[in-house]
């Protein structure tokens, strides 16, 4: 039984990371910043910053009207003009929409090669507005408007290479269901906290949908100025909700939550379960306000997907072992696999690795994203774990420079079902095109 909590500890010799696992499973610490040009979790190897910044490519010949994902040049009668600082047209976009299309299918016989550049001439002037990765440290009387406007200069200052594509996403923490669902949000200027209104046994939690609670009207609000804005030239991803056993540990912080699992196994099952609702319940009222203007779906993690995708997680695993990992948490992911087209799974370093086996075999499952965490090896090192999830016949994420989806390749044995989201200096720009010419993703 231990073994299933923390492999060779009595339990009354437990120790646990207290403050640590907190900020952990709120925040994931301090690795969620990076500048305008990095990528999610830490500059290349990701920071969920809220924005993807953009990519190289032809203009439109003039004026262009917009309805839905499709747009028409017209030199007259336009529904509107307006200059196009962000670099991607709707020939890009039919081209990120077919090769994303044939590698989620596994049809595509190369790896997708996202590139962004940083440095290119914006062609708008700078908004008065400060960048925050972090939406939520916006104060309230900014605007929804100004805070798109923020992230249209920052796409305008990029060149989105191969099948890189400009996205966005409402950045209010990792887990901001807690607060749709009764816990209270804060911030101390540099990352974002989940905390419960007030602590309770697990027994006397009942969760209900939270319509009136002011972060998610200024989600919607934020979104739904996106959508007016660019009318479908840029990809707005879902806001980080979190994953259900996440938020649930959020309202029974560090250890509490690891003693109900023995104490109250069934309330524990329970709260996930109702979690679980809530969290499509939040993510379909929030997905409302996006279609049918969105191209697509994206997340924290910009995947382009036509159908829904989401990037899943459960960082509370860490703390379990494979036992009660499927005990507690596969039921629940599973059941959100079947429920997306294209989930993918955040395994978030070395300690959730026990779990992989099982992870792999939810067969609605489409892939992983591995990241080794702070302190562990770079993700180059890591080829036994690539290998099985190739062998598996999943899908794989990596973030990273253009030599990081070199040696990830070779170690697979192929760049058939990877997806590269990494960056590159501007005094690179010739090795990126030599790159994604290697890989036919020019």
């Amino acid at each position: 039984m231990i073994g299933g909590l923390l492999s060779g500890v009595k339990p009354d010799r437990i120790r646990l990371p207290t403050a640590r696992v907190e900020r952990r499973l709120c925040t994931h610490g301090g690795r969620k910043s990076a500048g305008p040009a990095g990528i999610a979790r830490g500059g290349v190897d990701g920071t969920r910053h809220g924005l993807h910044l953009a990519d190289e490519s032809s203009r439109f010949g003039g004026p262009v009207r917009f309805r839905g994902n499709e747009a028409e040049a017209a030199n007259e009668g336009t529904d509107w003009e307006v200059n196009m600082p962000v670099d991607f047209d709707a020939g890009r976009w039919e081209r990120v929409r077919e090769n994303s299309a044939r590698w989620w299918a596994g049809e595509l016989d190369r790896p997708l090669v996202q590139v962004r550049v940083g440095g290119r001439e914006p062609g708008r002037p700078a908004p008065a507005l400060p960048f925050h990765h972090f939406t939520a440290f916006y104060e309230d009387d900014v605007t929804p408007e100004q805070i798109v406007d923020c992230w249209d200069y920052s796409l305008s200052c990029t060149h989105f290479l191969g099948d890189a594509f400009p996205s966005v996403w409402p950045n209010f923490g990792p887990g901001v269901l807690a607060v749709l669902v009764g816990g209270r949000m804060e911030s101390d200027g540099a990352t974002v906290w989940f905390m419960p209104d007030r602590r309770r046994d697990i027994r006397e939690f009942h969760f209900e949908f939270r319509e009136n609670v002011p972060v998610l009207h200024r989600i919607k609000a934020i979104c739904r100025a996106a959508c007016e804005r660019w009318e479908g030239r840029v990809q707005i991803g879902m806001t980080d909700l979190g994953g259900a056993v996440d938020v649930a540990s959020t309202f029974r912080p560090g250890e509490q939550l690891l003693l109900d699992l023995y104490d109250h196994p069934d309330e524990v099952k329970r709260v996930v379960w109702e979690l679980h609702d809530l969290w499509w319940r939040a993510f379909r009222d929030i997905d409302s306000v996006l279609r049918p203007v969105n191209p697509g779906y994206t997340a924290w993690t910009p995947i382009f997907s036509e159908q829904p995708y989401y990037m899943l997680q459960c960082d509370f695993c860490y703390m379990i072992g494979p036992d009660m990992f499927d005990e507690f948490v596969k039921p629940e992911l599973a059941a959100s696999c079947r429920k997306l087209v294209n989930p993918f799974y955040h395994l978030d370093g070395p300690g959730e690795i026990p779990h992989l086996d099982s992870l792999l075999s939810i067969p609605e499952l489409k892939g992983i994203q591995w990241v080794p965490g702070a302190g562990a090896p770079p993700c180059t090192e890591w080829h036994e774990l690539y290998r099985r999830i190739h062998e598996a016949g999943k899908l794989i994420q990596v973030f990273g420079t253009i030599e990081t989806l070199d040696t990830i390749a070779e170690q697979v044995g192929t760049g058939k079902g990877i997806v590269l989201v990494g960056t590159a200096p501007a005094e690179r720009m010739n090795d990126v095109h030599e790159f994604l010419d290697k890989y036919g993703a020019a």
